[in-house]
């Protein structure tokens, strides 16, 4: 065997570790982190959800960011908040927590909306207020846009909404790529991403501190296994695509449209909300002073009466 031939064999055999490696550790992350929830089956995908509060109320229905899921809204006391005068529904978007994404769909917002209204029927909820937190807020737009579902009200948190130049952005695609992708998420992705992850969190967090409830209750091993690193990727790489499509549908929001941001986000700038707020025909804007990207930590009990504002309308 060539010195070539050994380097590359041994190459194989590393790669493979690494697979196996983080196979084993999504099953244990899933075995310790267990759903909270319930489960549906929508149109071929198996979907995990919480359903709190008065089944009688106005339901408000909780759609989380990029590479989150569920318990964000939960440890942030949203859910808590909105549970006492609402019905709440919180799902993990498809890819994230413990919800499927098939692959043979490009999980847009739209398809995401399409999906949610069919899952939102199926759970007897109609005419809800729909309120989505970073790339969450694209679906709750794509929701709030469609003529065929019927909704109270839209309410957006730390969103991006207009297309601008962003290296990060594709920085955190690669693990979208197709075959290329998949080794990098089943490799070296979980490793790196568990590397930069406290700093990922001090700055979206920032100019606060990451919540100790945070630290302590967030299932943070879901996130590093590769399936979910990919649905990150993903919708990284439709970020700036998706914010270019959705800009014309706008001016054509009849409902009136609840904006936070928080003032000091590091990760969005509070210009998009300035512009959204700007766009719309009908909205509130709201920027939260020393709050960053996480506005739903910062400032639950200010969305929470924007939500009930709508609910009791």
């Amino acid at each position: 065997m060539t010195t070539a031939e050994t380097v590359l064999l041994i190459g194989a055999l590393f790669l493979a570790l690494l697979v196996i490696g983080n196979i084993g550790f999504s099953k244990l992350a899933e075995r310790r982190n267990p759903p909270i929830g319930k489960f549906l089956k929508c149109d071929g995908v198996v979907l995990h959800y919480i359903d709190r509060g008065d089944p009688a109320a106005p339901c408000v229905v909780l759609l989380h960011g990029n590479g989150s899921m569920l318990q964000d809204f939960i440890i942030s006391g949203l859910v808590d908040l909105l549970a006492r005068n609402n019905r709440v529904v919180c799902f993990d978007r498809p890819g994230f927590g413990h919800s499927q994404r098939p692959r043979l769909r490009i999980w847009s917002a739209a398809a995401q909306a399409a999906l949610l209204m069919k899952a939102l029927d199926q759970l007897g909820v109609r005419d809800p207020v729909v309120l989505g937190h970073s790339w969450g807020a694209f679906v709750a737009i794509a929701l709030g846009v469609r003529k065929d579902y019927p909704t109270r009200g839209v309410v957006l948190a730390s969103g991006y909404y207009f297309p601008t130049g962003r290296l990060d952005v594709w920085l955190m695609s690669a693990p979208a790529i197709p075959l290329l992708g998949d080794l990098v998420s089943y490799t070296v992705a979980p490793i790196i991403s568990w590397a930069i992850l406290p700093g990922a969190l001090r700055k979206i967090f920032a100019p606060r501190s990451v919540p100790p409830a945070f630290k302590n209750e967030f299932p943070t091993s879901l996130v590093l296994r590769p399936t979910q690193l990919r649905a990150a990727a993903e919708e990284s790489a439709l970020l700036i695509p998706t914010a270019a499509q959705l800009q014309s549908h706008y001016s054509t929001m009849g409902r009136r449209v609840q904006i936070f941001h928080g003032a000091e986000d590091r990760v969005i700038e509070v210009k998009q909300a300035r512009d959204l707020h700007q766009a719309l025909l009908r909205s509130d804007l709201h920027l939260v002073p020393n709050a960053g990207h996480m506005v739903t930590h910062a400032d639950p009990a200010g969305i929470a009466e924007a939500v009930n504002s709508m609910t009791k309308s």
